[in-house]
């Protein structure tokens, strides 16, 4: 009788001590979560700043200046439910300025237009690997959450249901073959 008992308490802690580490490995996935997010609007911030302040240098043509600012700007104040769409609204905007050659070497000539250019370049570079990032931790905590035993034993607490970040990040192609400085 006693044997079964300690079997039974035994079990029993490999079980508590499974559930305790699965916990903490989702718990780490939501501070993972956390962090790729904070780096991801980072990156996006740096990304419609450098944009806007190219737009208002003087350096792009008034109709592209227009186009880009507003975007940018867009980008910048939009609200969380709002944000992937603006953003992706900016990356469409920066592949309309910068989609023609001639744009790039014209701003290139300008004074500072150089710097500026490589500026963005590693910025639009930069926001599809953050959103990378997040998106794949993202994919990790999902499957884990999707797991009986975290459903169960409601392991999750109450954090929500972490949701990826989608957005058209494809850089323009004359940002994107430029050589970084």
């Amino acid at each position: 009788m006693t044997a079964t008992l300690i079997w039974i308490l035994v079990g029993l802690v490999a079980i508590g001590l499974y559930l305790s580490w699965t916990a903490g490995r989702l718990d780490r996935l939501h501070a993972r979560i956390d962090a790729a997010r904070a780096a991801l609007d980072a990156q996006l911030l740096r990304r419609a700043s450098v944009a806007q302040e190219l737009a208002t240098s003087g350096v792009l043509d008034p109709a592209a200046s227009i186009v880009l600012y507003e975007a940018a700007h867009a980008a910048r104040q939009a609200e969380e439910e709002q944000r992937e769409v603006a953003e992706s609204e900016l990356s469409q905007a920066l592949r309309a300025v910068f989609g023609e050659v001639q744009q790039m070497e014209a701003v290139r000539e300008a004074p500072g237009g150089d710097s500026a250019v490589g500026e963005l370049a590693q910025a639009v570079r930069r926001v599809p690997m953050a959103r990378r990032f997040h998106n794949d931790a993202v994919r990790a905590a999902r499957a884990l959450r999707r797991h009986r035993k975290v459903r169960w034993f409601r392991l999750a607490g109450h954090a929500p249901f972490p949701m990826a970040f989608e957005m058209d990040d494809e850089p323009p192609t004359a940002l994107a073959d430029r050589p970084t400085t």
